[in-house]
């Protein structure tokens, strides 16, 4: 069935409760069907366990929290381009929807390397 403009699901937000209900629909299915999400979310768990137990500074709170949040909105845009280009190709190759995929995916390799680094750079020295 085709909705027509003046349908529920085809109108703009009409309050912030409603605005707020979508976004936190969009969170769970990211962290519900992406396998890589439910990873990166328990390695945020266990970075922010050990800041805890290291009692980190306000700056490297700082630096795991950027980290943290550059790896979750990275993860985010990788699955908003994968269902586009799956939503666009369909169901035949193409090398441009590989590409696009293939940058994505890399944005969120960048992202976690700079996390891993950064978990390196503050935890290792309180290991020692």
């Amino acid at each position: 069935m085709i909705m027509g403009l003046n349908d529920k699901q085809t109108t703009k937000n009409r309050h912030f409760v409603q605005a707020m209900k979508h976004a936190v629909v969009g969170i769970w299915t990211v962290i519900r069907d992406e396998r890589n999400m439910r990873y990166h979310l328990l390695a945020a768990i266990v970075a922010v366990g050990a800041g805890w137990y290291f009692k980190i500074s306000e700056l490297e709170w700082l630096m795991i929290a950027l980290a943290i949040f550059f790896v979750v909105v990275s993860e985010f845009a990788n699955t908003i381009a994968e269902s586009l280009t799956d939503l666009i190709v369909r169901n035949h190759y193409d090398p441009l929807a590989k590409k696009i995929k293939d940058v994505a995916a890399g944005s969120v390799l960048l992202a976690a390397t700079f996390a891993v680094v950064v978990a390196i750079i503050i935890f290792v020295p309180k290991l020692f």
